[in-house]
């Protein structure tokens, strides 16, 4: 089975987010905007069980999320992808650095970059055009995540299999 770990943002930035993802992004109907905490996964189903024992002991340190979307950015010229930029914090690092030790299925495929992908799998004429116009209209959004949750992908498609509440002080 393929997972994946991510924090959902507000209703709000979800919107926000849709508005370009319909347009611009292949995945649009595959997955709701969110923020990538782990990269996708495989695990043997019978794994399940410990994964979810990690996922709620890390939960449990963790205070809720503080984030701020604060720019529109782009990952060209590795990838024509188009993201709303989560400023990095010290507790975001650390939520994503005990993700990946303690659950020790995959590996990165990138250095953790906080985002919200708006678009993706654009030519190259089409990422500049549109990343120019997105800079324009920009984004500054601040919120609080309190939960995070372990997704499978099925048939194409992520679901949610469980959700935690970020309930620690960290």
């Amino acid at each position: 089975m393929k997972y994946g770990i991510v924090a959902f943002p507000s209703n709000k930035l979800q919107d926000l987010a849709n508005n370009y993802r319909k347009r611009y992004d292949p995945h649009y109907a595959q997955i709701a905007p969110h923020m990538t905490l782990k990269d996708a996964f495989e695990a043997d189903e019978s794994k399940l069980e410990e994964i979810t024992s990690k996922l709620s002991e890390i939960a449990s340190k963790y205070a809720p999320l503080t984030i701020h979307a604060s720019r529109i950015s782009s990952f060209f010229p590795t990838t024509n992808a188009i993201f709303f930029r989560v400023e990095p914090t010290d507790q975001l690092a650390s939520i994503h650095s005990a993700l990946q030790e303690q659950i020790t299925y995959g590996t990165s495929k990138h250095v953790f970059v906080p985002h919200i992908t708006i678009a993706q799998k654009l030519s190259s004429a089409e990422h500049d055009d549109i990343f120019g116009q997105l800079r324009m209209a920009g984004i500054n959004e601040k919120e609080t995540i309190d939960s995070i949750h372990l997704l499978k992908e099925d048939n194409g498609k992520w679901v949610t299999i469980e959700t935690f509440r970020l309930s620690g002080v960290e």
